[in-house]
């Protein structure tokens, strides 16, 4: 078992994140937020001069990769633009993305997109699905908007896994900048005559930070290979994946907010902008405690698989 992304997978990421800056990198999401129109305006072009909409994630395992890497470069800048969800589009619908939903009360951070989409719930079950207008501003809303549904298929079951591994992705991204903002900003203010990155409990709190988002590299690479080796429980791991990842989000944002103090919550703080955008893949489609259920109600009392399941521990003492 191979979960590290190629170094061609890695180079692709490197390169979408120089590319999503030289567009604007920060002020993308601002601009977004003040004319919704330019969130697609600004994003697109950039998106398919990187050959983002050519990857077939599904069929090729180096496209899953790329795709992968691209999810998290996203995240980085926080672009507010669903680009997992488009990467995890199912080929046998004419749509342009897809969402993982909740029947009751759908809804799904694409407003002001006008683009085909399918929803799918947990149980496989498939849907069109469009955007309801609820005339709240993105300043609250985070483009999250309602959706009407109406039912196609049961055949969602190989979409919930994949769609739901690339949106850990893309959160995993943002992490790895709220913990590159924190680290700067400990490391250039001063109290009482010393940075905040020389007190031992700001390095304890970062260290606490890190420790989780390491751990979330590490589950997101297992959810991935787990979902391009068609590994039995994909599901399982994706949602374990999302757990952990909800986790580590709490935990991060909590620190990082910490240290910055009140600055932090202010619009001229890119950590404000970064954790208010990070709100929709936390608690859509489920929340921390909604997103245990699904995986306890998954798994039953089989637990999860991996290196160091039932079966391989006991082949290995035999």
């Amino acid at each position: 078992m191979n979960i590290e992304l190629s170094a061609e997978a890695v180079e692709y990421g490197l390169q979408a994140r120089r590319a999503l800056e030289a567009a604007g990198g920060d002020q993308l999401i601002q601009d977004a937020e003040v004319d919704p129109a330019h969130r697609t305006a600004a994003v697109e072009p950039v998106l398919a001069g990187l050959g983002a909409w050519e990857l077939d994630p599904r069929r090729d395992r180096d496209d899953l990769e790329a795709a992968a890497a691209l999810c998290r470069a996203a995240g980085y800048w926080a672009i507010a633009y669903p680009v997992a969800e488009r990467l995890a589009r199912p080929v046998d619908l004419e749509v342009d993305g897809i969402v993982v939903v909740t029947e009751h009360a759908p809804r799904a951070a694409i407003a002001d997109i006008d683009l085909r989409w399918a929803a799918v719930g947990i149980d496989g079950r498939r849907f069109a699905s469009k955007v309801r207008a609820d005339g709240i501003a993105p300043r609250v809303s985070a483009f999250v908007a309602p959706l009407e549904l109406t039912a196609i298929d049961d055949g969602g079951a190989g979409d919930i896994a994949l769609a739901l591994t690339l949106g850990c992705w893309t959160l995993l991204g943002m992490l790895d900048r709220a913990i590159e903002l924190t680290r700067s900003h400990v490391l250039l203010r001063t109290q009482f005559g010393r940075t905040l990155s020389q007190f031992q409990s700001v390095q304890f709190q970062l260290t606490d930070a890190e420790v989780e988002r390491t751990g979330l590299d590490v589950l997101a690479k297992y959810a991935l290979w787990s979902v391009q080796s068609g590994a039995e429980d994909a599901l399982g791991d994706a949602l374990g994946a999302r757990v952990a990842a909800l986790d580590a989000a709490e935990v991060i944002f909590r620190i990082s907010h910490q240290l910055h103090g009140a600055i932090g919550f202010c619009d001229e703080s890119t950590l404000s902008w970064l954790s208010r955008y990070s709100l929709p893949l936390r608690r859509l489609p489920w929340a921390s405690s909604g997103s245990r259920e699904q995986l306890t109600r998954h798994l039953g009392t089989w637990g999860l698989s991996g290196l160091f399941d039932g079966e391989a521990v006991d082949a290995t003492w035999r």
